[in-house]
């Protein structure tokens, strides 16, 4: 039985507990907080009642020593490299739910978080987490950074046909909806019920700091540079992607191979699924489940190929995929707790 600890206590803690609570495995040992120090986290949040009724310590990591073989950061981003250096020395594993480990290039995280780095040879340590792709270097690393949802419903679809040369690495466009518990507990004005509903926006136009992650992930599966275009769009439901992806067909290549591609890569994962011809994802269909959902629409005469992918933002976008990453880590079979059907309707 490992003992896990939580940093955090936003959406994708509540997501984590609601997870592990099937999890055999792990026990939660440890919430830390900073605005609910003495609170039980089913008094947080009330659907957790009978499943955790843990009480939130302070956000100090003494809290954490000799009682987490493993923790999850789920903190804003900035917060987190102190904490898992600190943590890694005590000998406990770090899966980082923010973005401080995702971006390779420290200069590059400081442009678009605006923030020092802190420690860029820690994160040099770091393994990108998604499973499908970088399943190995995970089950060997200490510190995983666990990718951000819009990349996950971005990269899952592209990566294996940049990586066979079978669409453009120079004409990407990735337009995404977005459910508003991406935005995450805090309130803010864009994400108040009267400013979202009845209501669609873009946001981040040109600079949302997710561009940046796909593109090296693209670029790595490519093996050459990928230019792309991001466009989140914030819609009125509480979870979900739905990405639509435009490009085009490399020379030579035909429509029918794509999804040949597709199959081949994703057909023994459990948390990939390709949709039957035709079939097109919805949000619905995988709304508090692991899963992602993929379909293609391509036509030989005009060269133009229509990617489609639909997840759970709080789920396979982040908590899903980290109790996956913490499966590979300690040596659980990757689905544990998590091969369990969406909600619908």
């Amino acid at each position: 039985m490992y003992r896990i600890g939580i940093v955090g206590d936003g959406f994708t803690a509540a997501d984590l507990l609601r997870i592990l609570a099937g999890h055999d495995g792990v026990r939660v040992t440890r919430i830390l907080s900073t605005e609910n120090i003495g609170r039980r986290i089913s008094d947080v949040y009330p659907h957790l009642t009978g499943f955790s009724d843990i009480v939130c310590q302070a956000s100090d990591m003494n809290n954490l020593a000799g009682a987490c073989d493993a923790a999850f950061l789920a903190l804003p981003h900035g917060l987190s490299v102190p904490i898992a250096a600190r943590l890694l020395e005590m000998g406990i594993k770090c899966i980082d739910l923010g973005a401080d480990f995702r971006l390779e290039d420290v200069a590059v995280y400081e442009k678009y978080y605006g923030l020092d780095h802190g420690d860029p040879d820690l994160l040099k340590t770091a393994v990108y987490g998604i499973p499908e792709l970088y399943r190995e270097q995970i089950k060997k690393t200490s510190l995983t950074a666990n990718p951000g949802c819009f990349p996950t419903g971005a990269i899952l679809p592209l990566a294996p046909l940049l990586a066979a040369g079978a669409v453009a690495a120079d004409d990407i466009i990735i337009d995404a909806k977005t459910g508003v518990s991406g935005a995450g507990k805090t309130p803010a004005p864009a994400s108040h019920f009267c400013s979202v509903n009845e209501n669609i926006n873009a946001y981040g136009v040109g600079t949302h700091r997710h561009a940046p992650e796909i593109a090296q992930e693209l670029s790595r599966a490519a093996g050459k540079r990928v230019d792309i275009t991001f466009t989140p769009h914030l819609v009125p439901m509480n979870r979900g992607i739905l990405s639509t992806i435009y490009t085009r067909l490399a020379p030579g290549m035909q429509a029918a191979g794509l999804r040949r591609i597709l199959e081949e890569k994703y057909g023994g994962e459990t948390f990939v699924r390709i949709l039957p011809d035709g079939v097109m994802p919805h949000t619905g269909w995988v709304y508090g489940s692991n899963m992602v959902h993929i379909n293609l629409v391509a036509d030989d005469r005009s060269k133009r190929v229509i990617l489609l992918s639909a997840l759970d933002n709080l789920t396979k976008g982040a908590s899903g995929q980290a109790v996956q990453n913490m499966n590979l880590m300690l040596g659980f079979a990757e689905d544990t707790a998590l091969n369990i059907p969406p909600v619908f309707p």
